[in-house]
């Protein structure tokens, strides 16, 4: 779920940004005459404690070459490192050229099998230049966790999955029942096609339409909240899924008052007032249909 987990990234980066940035501004001197690294290496452990799931926590010099070595869970890169030279890394150039701290895209570590982020943060003197670079690299996963824990691969988010999956499948189910109630009951008349009533072919067309509107929202729910399928134009898509249900339902509806008018008028008059109560709510539900879509339609408008 890489393309999924990079999507997300996207949505809390200035928030993740944010927080890492106040952590390490918390934890790290900056601005002040005679910042030694000793001072900055007991600001990192604080850092690791604080976080808890960091990767990997180094410092470059105003070069862009790792003065200390690489403090990190993976053995095969901790208490390395020092005097690899880094210049040529997105953050030291971000760093350099914004003087801030700074967050990166997800990238490749270097073991290759994982997405990282690095947090850079500039360690200034009391003449405001430059003598550090404090990096916190931290995965992808992790940052997700953290910031947005109902993350697609989260146990809140694999929880999620399995909720809306059995809704899904349950739904699905329903939807599928409805068709075959409408295709049954053309298939007990066989080929006897002048057997079946008006009433018949109404009542077949409810259900279909019914078991229609019920797999667009089972197609909807399936496909965004378990396959996590976050398309570029998503909120339009269920806008959309929202109106075709809407509508589904006011056809069924509508089919249904139309044959309770056509049944009450030659059976009993006096029932009608409930098919014209019935035609009411239809015009309610048309009416707040129109609004929805007027106030999607506003929100749209520049």
């Amino acid at each position: 779920m890489k393309i999924q987990e990079i999507q997300e990234f996207a949505e809390i980066r200035t928030k993740a940004r944010a927080y890492l940035c106040f952590i390490m501004e918390r934890n790290l001197p900056n601005h002040l005459p005679g910042i030694e690294l000793d001072d900055l290496v007991a600001g990192m452990k604080k850092i690791s404690n604080e976080i808890g799931k960091v990767d990997a926590i180094y410092v470059l010099d105003p070069m862009g070459r790792q003065i200390t070595n690489t403090v990190s869970i993976d053995p095969k890169f901790a208490r390395k490192g020092a005097g690899e030279n880094r210049s040529n890394r997105a953050y030291y150039y971000r760093v350099i050229k914004e003087k801030r701290c700074v967050l990166t895209d997800p990238y490749p570590s270097l073991g290759g099998n994982k997405l990282v982020v690095t947090a850079a943060y500039p360690i200034f003197n009391d003449k405001n230049e430059l003598q550090y670079i404090v990096c916190v690299d931290i995965t992808l996963e992790d940052i997700l966790h953290m910031i947005h824990p109902t993350s697609i691969d989260s146990m809140i988010g694999r929880f999620n999955k399995g909720v809306y999956g059995a809704f899904s499948l349950a739904l699905f189910a329903v939807a599928l029942l409805l068709f075959v109630k409408a295709i049954d009951s053309f298939i007990t008349y066989g080929m006897e096609f002048k057997e079946i009533t008006v009433k018949d072919m109404f009542q077949s067309t409810i259900l279909l339409t019914l078991s229609l509107a019920i797999f667009d929202l089972v197609k909807a729910i399936f496909e965004e909240e378990v396959l996590g399928a976050h398309r570029k134009h998503a909120e339009d898509d269920i806008h959309k899924t929202m109106v075709r249900f809407l509508g589904s339902i006011i056809i069924a509806l509508a089919i249904e008052a139309l044959m309770l008018v056509f049944k009450f008028a030659i059976t009993d008059p006096n029932k009608l007032l409930y098919a014209v109560g019935l035609l009411l709510g239809i015009t309610a539900l048309m009416i707040g249909l129109s609004v929805y879509l007027r106030a999607i339609n506003g929100h749209r408008k520049p």
